[in-house]
């Protein structure tokens, strides 16, 4: 931890209110109807949204580095490598919520790849209600050395598995990014993610795919815990399958390599 010792334990609270707009949006991005009732699982993500002025950017597109989380300015790489949600309530459109951030681990580690940083924050969010859930979120940083993306191979068929067919286009991508206030350009940059970061199209959102596992998973029943953790990167415009077995989930790309792990326990 040395030099981000003093961010262990940091603390900040934030309200939101659940916008009907996003919800709708959301709903129209993934062709579904909108939400009458409870909100699905993880559309959590699009409230409690960071816009800064255009000083305060990144060249990732970012917040640049420091404030709440530690100021890891050596490695440029930033992804959200995956969480751990438990629910204890619902959400609804006009919930008024709240959140409360807790820097709970950092840690850094050398792999395969280089130097690696990782922060775990937890997320406590509470509405009219009472609490609705907590999260813990797996954030890693690394270098820009090395391939961006490395060859896999496809994984082992899941033999009797709910499946669903989804190809994710540059529009979807836009769209999630904005519901959710996300800035980071691999997601809708193609000169950007091709030419500065090394990746062959845009990025499928790490939420995103988890938030459509999560619903592949609740047509069971309402989720009582939820985790994933990212394997490798999808892109736009590529076939992306969704898998259910039990109650294990992936992702899988056009080769057939697991992009994306998760986990649902019913409620």
């Amino acid at each position: 931890m040395g030099q981000y010792a003093a961010y262990l334990n940091r603390q900040e609270t934030h309200t939101d209110r659940a916008d009907p707009r996003l919800i709708q949006g959301l709903a129209a991005t993934l062709d579904m109807d909108t939400p009458t009732a409870e909100l699905p699982p993880l559309w959590h993500w699009m409230f409690f949204q960071d816009w800064r002025r255009p000083g305060a950017i990144g060249p990732d597109g970012h917040p640049r580095r420091g404030g709440f989380l530690p100021p890891v300015h050596h490695l440029p790489r930033r992804m959200w490598a995956g969480g751990r949600i438990s629910f204890t309530g619902t959400i609804r459109a006009e919930d008024a919520l709240t959140r409360v951030s807790t820097i709970t681990a950092i840690s850094e580690k050398s792999g395969a790849s280089g130097e690696l940083v990782f922060v775990t924050v937890r997320h406590n969010i509470s509405g009219p209600r009472g609490p609705v859930l907590s999260e813990e979120q797996d954030i890693v940083y690394r270098g820009a050395e090395g391939a961006a993306v490395k060859p896999a191979p496809a994984a082992p068929p899941w033999d009797g598995a709910t499946q669903r067919a989804i190809t994710p286009d540059a529009l979807m991508l836009f769209r999630y990014s904005a519901l959710t206030g996300n800035g980071h350009r691999i997601h809708y940059d193609h000169p950007y993610v091709t030419q500065e970061e090394g990746y062959p199209g845009l990025v499928v959102h790490g939420p995103l795919q988890a938030t459509l596992l999560a619903a592949l998973a609740a047509e069971n029943g309402p989720l009582a815990r939820f985790s994933f953790r990212g394997r490798r990167p999808c892109f736009d415009g590529r076939a992306l399958t969704l898998l259910k077995r039990g109650s294990a989930l992936e992702t899988r790309d056009e080769t057939g390599a697991t992009c994306m792990e998760a986990e649902a326990i019913l409620g």
